[in-house]
């Protein structure tokens, strides 16, 4: 996954090299949480700090080594050192999409995290002229809602509020991939049916809430058009840190274009072997002939 055109192609985290003093911080910190993790005695520990220096390894890939621990234990103890949450065994499953909570320290999460650090430098970092974040795309399948949920995601793990709107009144996928209730939503809101007790709070993410869309409408362009949208927008990004707004796809029609006029930001998405030229310059023109501002675009290469 790549984003905007004048970026560098990333690439795989790899190991930092650290000073003696600072290693030892950190590794005492992973070795404690696998200890505990893993019930491991002292005389198993011992075995694995004399494996560690024998070696010149770190204190987890010799516990690896040695069969004390696996890489995934490694991974949860990394996650709650950094804390970057993470599905384990004792916490409902994340979603498969969801790769910046599975695999948080994966190539894929790693991606995440760098477009979210040039979002920070190009959009979030102007607090005068605060602005909600649509991610819109051409056509259906170009994985609009799963780069959506992991950006939110991303940005939750920094510790401010973020809110995930999922705007696609037509198919919505957000409550799918947190497992939240979907009974009430967005369309409830701009249709004046509720205005309570419609934004959910992601249990594995403690900084991450997402409004559903709630039942799909009859009309999704007339109530994304209605001023309460607009006002409704206004109000969260003022609540929020970060809202970052999943839209439907273009071919449906002008409902991206409707809702990132009054999220303030776009960031348009394009797939590998799927998207045509022809229609990701058509969203574009569309987009600028709005107040919007786009911030970029990203090639999704999965």
């Amino acid at each position: 996954m790549a984003v905007f055109r004048d970026s560098r192609q990333f690439s795989t985290m790899a190991p930092q090299d650290y000073s003696d003093e600072s290693v030892a911080i950190h590794e005492h910190s992973i070795g404690d949480i696998i200890r505990q993790a893993k019930n491991l005695s002292a005389e198993e520990v011992e075995k694995i700090l004399t494996y560690q220096r024998d070696k010149g390894l770190r204190f987890g890939e010799a516990a690896v080594a040695l069969g004390y621990a696996s890489n995934d234990d490694v991974l949860h103890a990394l996650s709650k050192q950094y804390h970057y949450p993470l599905a384990n065994d004792s916490d409902a499953k994340l979603h498969p999409e969801l790769v910046t909570g599975n695999q948080p320290f994966s190539r894929q999460a790693e991606s995440f995290r760098m477009i979210r650090s040039q979002l920070i430098n190009k959009l979030f970092k102007d607090t005068d002229t605060k602005r909600a974040l649509a991610i819109v795309s051409p056509d259906i399948g170009d994985g609009k809602s799963y780069f959506a949920a992991n950006l939110a995601t991303v940005f939750s793990q920094l510790g401010g509020r973020t809110l995930l709107v999922d705007a696609d009144l037509r198919s919505p996928r957000q409550h799918e991939l947190f497992g939240v209730d979907n009974t009430t939503g967005l369309s409830a809101i701009l249709s004046g049916r509720a205005t309570k007790n419609v934004i959910r709070a992601i249990h594995a993410f403690p900084s991450l809430f997402v409004l559903p869309v709630g039942n799909v409408p009859p009309n999704p362009l007339e109530l994304v058009e209605r001023p309460a949208f607009g006002l409704l927008m206004r109000e969260l990004v003022g609540k929020f840190d970060h809202v970052i707004v999943d839209t439907p796809a273009a071919v449906h029609g002008s409902d991206a274009v409707s809702i990132t006029s009054r999220c303030g930001a776009a960031l348009v998405l394009a797939r590998k072997g799927k998207s045509h030229l022809h229609a990701i310059e058509a969203l574009v023109q569309d987009l600028q002939d709005t107040s919007a501002k786009i911030v970029g675009s990203v090639f999704n290469e999965m």
